[in-house]
């Protein structure tokens, strides 16, 4: 191992040492559980806007939308990005005000907590049956951040995938485990701002070491399809390949996912006053905007690099290491250089880790909270909740380095899947719960389940047909639910007083 290795491992370690000390640092905050899940409701609006974010843009913002830019060019990435923009910013816009204010009127601080609630659910299925949900996609969804982390390593050091992937589950674990909300929002902003240093670091680099932006767009240009946002480019073929309407709405439907997303969610909930999201809501969108604006470019010039001779040509998902490989190309110009080129990789971690951290802390709130103490009636204490809650997130991150283990799984396949079961079971649920007056815990509990089951049905039964069928599962799931949830309302009781009032009271401005 030379000696610019080394400098990047050393830059990579003391970044990692770094987040395990601010979770023992912060660990001092948590003197009750809803301190634990939800950081007491304390959180400023920066701080809000980007762990927000930083755990939204997970390792597919610098693996698997370069990867997809690099390979197919514009088109499915591009309307990928447009859905996700503007489902981050409706997303801010209309569900995060009423989300504080009614989960802050209920008492609730987790996602299953807040539908038992707002529903009267005095059975608490609803809470279990969310809660499960949380369990069965958070895993995969974990995994690929796993995945990401083992890839890193291995396609830049040489270092065995499965130990690469158990150490990085380690240091996220570890400040998870010890500071709960408050570690993983404070480690998200930090992590958000090694992310952007380096996205702008490899875009600038790789355009250069390309010949310039004018033969980077050259090359772009003259492939078939690939700046195109109605036809995509086949790298085998070498031609451009239609993409129809149906296939543009599907791909925008990413952008419903967010609707449902629970550790996004979280942070509209943990926010300490709700009329500070408005200036989140502009510091989240203006730096997702730009975030995957750059991620897709940087896929651009990476095939550039490769046209002028950089960067052998990558294929499958071997280019969604195309960051890690100018990363590598940085590293050989001086001891600056290659300190630069470890930041560029410990951001690629923190993309990773922003977004795991998040999702097991949720996953372990759902576990200890809400399967274990509201549906099974089992009484603990504060601190027999948070040692089950720790517990649980050791046992997430076995099981997905479990689903990982394979180095050639795709991180945007893995991710969009999991992306979708999230906006599918609990998107239009969650606008129905802060939006319609006559939603029920029937309509809610009926819809949340159809969605769940239509991704796995649409994903592995229809889309496989083909043709008109060849749709992203969220979307279907999602209207499906959504009518679920309308029709079983209608057809069962309408809720009491008391529910209408909290209804009314939540919706007052």
């Amino acid at each position: 191992m030379d000696a610019n290795a080394l400098y990047m491992i050393a830059t990579i370690a003391v970044y990692l040492v770094g987040m395990i000390l601010v979770g023992v640092f912060l660990s001092k905050k948590n003197e009750t559980t809803a301190d634990f899940y939800l950081g007491g409701r304390k959180m400023g609006p920066f701080v809000t806007a980007m762990s927000a974010e930083a755990s939204d843009m997970s390792s597919y913002l610098l693996m698997g939308l370069p990867g997809l830019a690099y390979l197919s060019g514009c088109c499915e990435v591009g309307w990928t990005a447009i859905g996700l923009a503007v489902g981050t910013y409706l997303n801010w816009l209309i569900v995060a005000r009423r989300l504080r204010r009614y989960s802050s009127n209920l008492g609730a601080i987790t996602l299953p907590d807040f539908f038992s609630r707002r529903f009267h659910d005095r059975s608490n299925l609803l809470s279990a049956i969310s809660a499960l949900i949380i369990l069965i996609f958070f895993v995969p969804y974990t995994a690929s951040g796993f995945a990401a982390c083992g890839k890193l390593f291995h396609s830049l050091f040489g270092a065995d995938y499965m130990t690469a992937m158990i150490l990085s589950a380690l240091v996220i674990v570890g400040y998870t485990i010890t500071g709960g909300f408050f570690a993983v929002s404070t480690t998200d902003l930090i992590q958000s701002i090694v992310m952007t240093v380096a996205l702008i670091s490899v875009l600038g680099y790789g355009a250069i070491s390309a010949g310039g932006w004018n033969a980077v767009m050259e090359n772009a240009a003259s492939l078939p399809g690939y700046l195109s946002l109605s036809a995509s480019h086949d790298p085998v073929s070498g031609t451009a390949q239609p993409y129809s309407l149906i296939s543009i709405l599907s791909t925008l439907a990413w952008g419903l996912g967010y609707f449902g997303m629970p550790h996004i969610l979280l942070r509209f909930m943990a926010i300490r006053d709700e009329k500070e999201l408005v200036l989140s809501r502009r510091i989240a969108t203006f730096w997702v905007v730009i975030a995957m604006g750059v991620a897709v470019l940087i896929g651009i010039v990476g095939l550039g690099m490769t046209a002028a001779g950089r960067v052998e040509f990558l294929a499958g998902s071997d280019s969604e290491t195309i960051i890690v490989r100018i990363a590598e190309l940085i590293s050989r110009h001086g001891v600056a250089a290659a300190l630069l080129a470890g930041l560029v990789l410990a951001g690629i971690l923190a993309a990773t880790m922003s977004t795991a951290d998040s999702q097991m802390l949720a996953a372990a709130s759902s576990v200890s909270q809400n399967i274990l103490q509201d549906f099974g009636g089992l009484k603990l204490s504060a601190a027999q909740s948070l040692r089950v809650a720790r517990l649980t997130i050791v046992g997430i991150a076995a099981i997905g380095i479990l689903l990982a283990r394979d180095p050639d799984s795709s991180v945007f396949g893995i991710v969009s899947f999991a992306w979708a079961g999230f906006g599918g079971a609990f998107g239009a649920v969650m606008l129905c719960a802060l939006f319609w007056k006559r939603a029920t815990s029937q309509g809610a509990l009926a819809g949340m389940v159809v969605g769940g089951v239509m991704i796995f049905v649409w994903k592995y039964a229809v889309r496989p047909l083909g043709g008109i069928w060849d749709i992203y599962e969220l979307l279907p799931a999602f209207l499906l639910s959504l009518l679920t949830v309308v029709v079983v309302s209608l057809l069962s009781p309408a809720p009491d007083k008391a529910m209408a009032d909290e209804f009314e009271a939540a919706a007052k401005s």
